[in-house]
């Protein structure tokens, strides 16, 4: 029987650009090499936008894998949240346009910004939605085309991300099952140590950053993997304690896909075998919100889950922000 205050993911999927862009490639644009960024990043390769092709495109075909995925139609939705910290536009939103795309026009759309932490921060809000009765089904896509706004002279920055999108149908789901709980925060305190500025940053500010490109993402990435290795430690650990469950009750945990030294490090600190974590990192590099749901739909396509398998999904990401879920998978 559904209830309401039990949501979950109906229907799960995901789109990659084509092209795919290797370590070898980058050797011949900046001064590195693929033993340097496998030894350092764990990225053999990344999927990258063509030059004129607009992100938006991916949202669209993820989201049509997650309706069929769920036995829904475009025309079921109640509203679509799109995590995203690269839009094609900052008007319309991304949401607009893929809610024109796949045709659901009866669902209100909104994007959220919560960086690499965006997916969970939109499940969570399609959950207050959904418990509350406010609506029904919600489709959330992490959709990032993160090559648009790298720096790509910066050998310590451009090899580690990569675009694509992933969608998750969320709804009512049978008691026992679905989201269990989630655990968010953030420290704007430190936002400062990874940034993208947009058209509205003060020439000021803009003249400090170190880039040439000045308008590129930019990060400080020690303090990052400081921060990401001991945030994915605390709120994994968080987020299970608030409902009585430990790491042994959890048969997969799905993280943001960053850095191999960021996975490793908090695997051993988290204590848990290297098996429990999964990681596609090698072949799609970072690709900030959509990273967890292009995860979680390979480990669902692979037979990796199954109904009744309590997941944990966790991120972390520019805000600086975090984010945690449990899932008990209903599929």
């Amino acid at each position: 029987m559904q209830n309401r205050n039990n949501y979950g993911i109906l229907g799960v999927g995901s789109c990659l650009p084509e092209k795919v862009f290797t370590n070898h490639d980058w050797e011949k644009l900046v001064d590195t090499t693929d033993e340097w960024i496998t030894k350092r990043t764990g990225i053999s390769e990344r999927r990258i936008l063509e030059k004129e092709q607009p992100t938006h495109e991916l949202g669209i075909k993820a989201a049509k894998m997650a309706l069929e995925d769920a036995g829904l139609t475009a025309e079921d939705l109640d509203l679509i949240i799109v995590a995203t910290e690269t839009p094609d536009y900052l008007s319309p939103s991304m949401s607009c346009l893929i809610q024109k795309g796949i045709g659901a026009k009866k669902a209100a759309a909104f994007d959220l910004n919560a960086a690499c932490s965006g997916f969970i921060y939109s499940m969570t809000v399609a959950g207050q939605f959904i418990k509350t009765g406010v609506y029904k089904y919600v489709l959330v896509i992490g959709c990032e085309g993160l090559s648009k706004v790298m720096d790509w002279k910066d050998r310590n920055t451009c090899v580690l991300f990569g675009d694509g999108a992933g969608a998750a149908v969320l709804g009512p789901v049978e008691e026992g099952y679905g989201v269990l709980n989630t655990y968010l925060g953030a420290a704007g305190d430190l936002g400062h140590n990874l940034t993208i500025p947009c058209c509205f940053i003060t020439e000021e500010d803009i003249a400090k950053r170190p880039n040439e490109n000045k308008r590129v993402l930019w990060m400080d990435g020690s303090e990052v993997f400081k921060f990401a290795v001991k945030i994915m430690e605390q709120c994994t650990r968080q987020v299970l304690e608030e409902i009585g469950m430990s790491l042994d009750d959890i048969k997969l945990i799905v993280p943001h896909q960053a850095n191999i030294r960021i996975l490793e490090s908090a695997t051993k600190r988290l204590g848990v075998e290297n098996e429990k974590v999964f990681s596609n990192l090698h072949k799609y590099g970072n690709i900030s919100s959509a990273s967890i749901p292009v995860a979680l739909n390979e480990t669902y396509r692979e037979g990796k889950i199954a109904k009744g398998d309590n997941l944990v999904f966790v991120g972390f990401g520019g805000g600086l922000t975090w984010g945690a879920a449990v899932v008990k998978w209903s599929k």
